[in-house]
């Protein structure tokens, strides 16, 4: 494994330690331990794990929904979609593939905050320079900075209005409670109009080949046969998904 992607791999797997860790701390290590031997009635010893690891288990199954609702990939794949559809493509390029994109183009955005956790928070935490609440406390200032970055203050205000907090003095000090559903909030909308923006010139052409089909008395045939070969040739002609997969690059510019 190159270096690059060795650093990439350690920092996604430390966002996922540092998520899962908060319910390990809930419960002291000391007071319950991993597992426990009891003596039965006939003398047999019988081993049982506590409930600690239990609640671990079940954060790591989560961690996949929110490490992809709190990068740019709820945009990436929004936007792909819209695309697809806008070219009357019903299953090319597949869903794999599709995501497959989306997920490599979120890695190649969000490489700056993952190396910011790696450096700041999961390096120093893997040499025992921090305790774990220390490098959780860290790993969520990159995390945080670019969510803010993306988040529009209105559904922020509104999140914050929701949760009826009042002990809050500026953005920094958001939650992840709440800055979590803000900037989901934030990047749906962002993603629609791109995909709005998109739909246009690809609507335009299936209304003409529409018209021209009308004028010419074929009502019986699809616009949608007709118009398919167009909207592809003017896609490729414009070098389309250079234009979609810069767009959507540089729409995080804060990163």
């Amino acid at each position: 494994m190159s270096g690059p992607l060795r650093t990439l791999w350690n920092s996604l797997l430390g966002v996922a330690l540092l998520l899962a860790a908060p319910l390990a701390l809930a419960a002291d290590p000391l007071s319950i331990p991993a597992i426990t031997l009891s003596n039965g009635a006939d003398g047999q010893q019988e081993y049982s794990v506590s409930l600690q690891i239990l609640l671990i288990m079940t954060a790591l199954s989560f961690i996949p929904a929110f490490v992809i609702l709190m990068t740019s990939f709820t945009r990436i794949i929004i936007v792909f979609s819209i695309l697809r559809q806008a070219l009357g493509l019903q299953q090319t390029p597949s869903n794999q593939i599709l995501t497959g994109m989306a997920l490599f183009l979120t890695m190649f955005i969000m490489a700056p905050v993952f190396d910011r956790v790696n450096t700041d928070a999961l390096q120093p935490y893997l040499k025992e320079q921090m305790t774990a609440q220390q490098a959780i406390d860290k790993a969520q200032v990159p995390l945080k900075d670019f969510m803010l970055a993306q988040t529009r203050q209105s559904d922020l205000d509104l999140f914050m209005r929701l949760s009826k907090r009042t002990d809050i003095a500026g953005p920094d000090q958001v939650p992840l409670t709440i800055l979590v559903p803000a900037f989901v909030t934030s990047e749906l909308k962002t993603a629609f109009q791109i995909g709005f923006m998109i739909f246009i010139p690809f609507l335009i052409i299936d209304m003409v080949v529409a018209s021209v089909l009308m004028a010419m008395g074929m009502m019986m045939l699809s616009p949608l046969i007709i118009s398919l070969p167009f909207k592809i040739m003017l896609f490729v002609l414009v070098d389309g998904w250079a234009l979609i997969m810069g767009t959507l690059a540089s729409s995080f510019g804060g990163v």
